[in-house]
């Protein structure tokens, strides 16, 4: 069962800093090197001095990124730039976004502490696949600072809404925060103080699994994290601080919850014959042709959009853009096609559009290799079909793959069974920002659970 629990949350000083805007960040691993000057730019105190200090010529094990992490943070501290409440709590969240159809949604969330879980445990279910050296990073990164810098997505299944709603019911007074980030969206937080909440938050979960929308880097971080602890500490008692890992939750049945589409980008296949590859295709697929010009682009981009949509409902689909071709072709997958992907994949992975892709297309047309997969120097992601053309356009790269969202059904197949999507599957949409809390790890406190 999962364990949830109230804790006392290390903020900004908000009497000090009234619009976060400038102060939080995206997760790390979407910031690129330019947004990373960006935000060291935009505020003194801004997160990015935490979770993606820069590197210096010189770098030794006593003066690195992370020391430097560290001693911003206690610096801080010191300085009451960053407060600690005196009391445990949760945080409750809503985030007003457009979805990128000129609507509005609104996401509700929950960031309490979650007990960490040992591997196959069947309470905390990861859906991708992680690498060892990102989890490296985020280790030093902890260890230096001891404290718990963002927050793991995860998503539970509550059709009637019931967490979320007694928690919107229990705050009575303005937010703590409230601010419009620089991509529009805006975000309140409120501070929930009121123990008998805590208890029925509790009591509610312990029957439920959650599911790791996002972090699963940082999640397997903080389960190493707390394993060095134990050899240092010890086991017992079970409810030390670093058993527990910072969590923000929503509700997968949220109409405010958004899946974005993971395109992938090549930036090179060696030796590629535009006709060779579509023969090859031909096998697995249908193949249909669509005009894409320069002068049209906008309007024939939002319509191949569609018809990628439209298809998707019936089948496996997928387009596919290539620099040198003046068409986009629209690939469905023929009936059948499916059980040519192998024996030894469960039928619940070979449903993903992704696995599709990744062995009737990358694998068996294209000749990559599944350690090509893995290659960020030659594949990179877009959740904006725009973007992912014009960066082939622009001779950027290579091609693209427009994909359709992974629907949140296969999501709760895949990790109920215990399986593991390929990297990129889903793309939940916002990504949850850092700097709205965090968590201090003192091995001597304990975690009151209810």
């Amino acid at each position: 069962m999962a364990i949830l629990a109230p804790f006392k949350g290390l903020t900004y000083n908000f009497q000090r800093f009234h619009d976060l805007s400038n102060l939080v960040a995206p997760p790390y691993d979407v910031i690129s090197e330019k947004e990373q000057d960006l935000y060291y730019r935009t505020h003194p105190y801004n997160v990015i001095r935490l979770i993606l200090a820069k590197k210096k010529t010189g770098d030794s094990d006593w003066d690195n990124r992370y020391t430097r992490a560290a001693d911003t943070l206690k610096r801080w501290e010191s300085e009451d730039a960053l407060i600690r409440s005196d009391h445990p709590a949760m945080y409750l969240t809503s985030l007003e976004y457009d979805p990128g159809d000129g609507t509005k949604r609104v996401r509700w969330g929950l960031i309490a502490v979650v007990r960490i879980e040992d591997e196959g445990s069947r309470v905390i279910l990861p859906h991708e696949q992680t690498f060892s050296a990102h989890k490296d990073d985020r280790l030093r990164l902890m260890r230096a600072c001891n404290t718990q810098l963002s927050q793991i997505f995860g998503l539970y299944d509550d059709p009637d809404d019931l967490i979320l709603d007694s928690l919107r019911k229990a705050v009575y007074d303005p937010p703590l925060a409230s601010f419009e980030f620089k991509d529009k969206t805006k975000y309140e937080m409120w501070e929930v103080l009121d123990q008998a909440i805590f208890k029925k938050v509790a009591r509610f979960m312990k029957d439920k699994a959650i599911f790791i929308a996002d972090g699963h880097h940082r999640y397997e971080t903080a389960r190493n994290f707390r394993n060095l602890m134990r050899a240092r500490y010890g086991k017992i008692p079970e409810n030390r601080s670093h058993e527990f890992i910072l969590m923000y939750l929503a509700n997968m049945n949220d109409p405010g919850l958004t899946i974005l589409p993971s395109h992938r980008l090549i930036r090179k296949c060696d030796g590629f014959k535009l006709s060779g590859f579509l023969d090859k295709l031909k096998k697995a697929f249908d193949i249909q042709e669509f005009p894409y010009t320069p002068s049209g682009r906008s309007q024939q981009i939002a319509d191949f959009k569609k018809k990628l949509e439209d298809k998707g409902r019936a089948t496996t689909a997928m387009g596919f853009y290539h620099r040198q071709s003046e068409l986009f072709f629209l690939l469905s997958l023929r009936p059948g096609a499916r059980d040519t992907m192998g024996d030894g994949l469960a039928s619940s992975l070979k449903n993903l559009d992704v696995m599709v892709l990744s062995r009737l297309v990358l694998l068996k047309g294209l000749g990559f290799t599944k350690e090509d997969l893995d290659n960020e120097a030659l594949f990179h992601y877009s959740s904006n079909m725009t973007e992912a053309v014009s960066e082939v356009t622009s001779g950027a790269y290579e091609m693209t793959f427009l994909l359709n969202p992974t629907k949140m059904d296969h999501v709760k197949e895949v990790a109920g069974h215990g399986l593991i999507m390929p990297r990129k599957s889903t793309y939940f949409y916002p990504k949850v920002l850092t700097g709205l809390v965090f968590n201090k790890i003192d091995p001597n406190e304990i975690i009151h659970t209810s």
